[in-house]
């Protein structure tokens, strides 16, 4: 398999953490290589002195590998699928958690079963279909909960790579077409606006409900609900780089592809139940513990 480019870390940092208004502390590392074709980024999330913190988890279309050590000991191993809407919750003290984000298309070899079977679900590893799932969950699970970061990372580059190739061969067609149509509909540094649905269906030569049916299986979301998720992560990286107060919402609505601001501050809302200003500068819904079943 070709690896893809490899993620612009500092960007996708802005957009992980939103901001400010996430209050877990994150940072991004590069996968290991043998890694790279499935998984784009890894956040390491560390305890902090004083105990766990409130966080906000943006909306996501990623599915993730969720690795955790465990305070009482072991460690477990828990899929998260794409998030639709923000989750507030109260934090939890783990000796260490490492979230891989998934690429588009590389989910279905894993689990054993379409990315929109685990859409705003929490499930562990060992629970799915996949040939290899309880294979990879019992072989993470043996990590101490004094394992280190690097001891971790090691684990997962030995064990991921056989789950991702031991499945049915992936239609290689069907994901060079999906990882297009991805590329496409995010936003980049260097094109802040990105395509329309109907101009990358129009692009890939494909009809719109073929380019659904391809996002709902290897991504879990429409197109366009993609799309909607995406724009808004972009519009809080850009107000990332200015002061929370100073942030210059219409223009940051019409150059992330906003009809203007009230559709940006509706589209907004309708994700993460405030309003963007009221994101920024940290005044959020009321946190809530992580529910079982349910994505953070």
């Amino acid at each position: 398999m070709t690896e893809p480019p490899r993620t612009d870390l500092a960007r996708q940092l802005a957009i992980r953490t939103a901001a400010g208004a996430s209050q877990v502390p994150t940072r991004l590392v590069e996968p290991p290589a043998a890694l790279r074709p499935w998984i784009s980024d890894i956040g390491v999330t560390e305890p902090t002195p004083e105990g766990p913190r409130s966080a906000a988890h943006m909306p996501d279309t990623a599915v993730r590998l969720v690795l955790r050590t465990l305070p009482d000991g072991g460690s477990d191993a828990i899929v998260v699928g794409p998030r639709t809407r923000a989750v507030y919750s109260t934090g939890k003290r783990l000796p260490l958690c490492l979230d891989l984000r998934i690429r588009p298309g590389a989910a279905r070899p894993l689990l054993g079963m379409p990315a929109r079977d685990v859409v705003g679900r929490m499930v562990p590893l060992a629970e799915l279909p996949g040939p290899t799932t309880t294979t990879v969950a019992h072989a993470l699970a043996e990590l101490g909960d004094d394992a280190t970061e690097d001891e971790a990372l090691a684990a997962l580059a030995r064990v991921l790579p056989r789950a991702f190739t031991s499945s049915a061969p992936v239609d290689r067609s069907h994901e060079a077409l999906l990882r297009a149509a991805v590329d496409a509909l995010s936003a980049h540094p260097d094109r802040p606006r990105a395509a329309t649905v109907t101009e990358v269906a129009r692009e890939l030569a494909v009809s719109e409900r073929q380019l659904r049916n391809l996002f709902t299986d290897g991504v879990g979301l429409s197109p366009k609900h993609f799309a909607r998720i995406e724009r808004a992560r972009q519009l809080l990286a850009e107000a990332a780089e200015r002061e929370p107060a100073r942030v210059p919402w219409a223009g940051l609505a019409q150059a992330t592809g906003y009809y203007d601001q009230s559709h940006m501050a509706a589209e907004f809302r309708a994700l993460f139940g405030v309003a963007p200003t009221a994101f920024v500068t940290g005044r959020l819904p009321a946190a809530t513990p992580c529910t079982a079943g349910a994505a953070r």
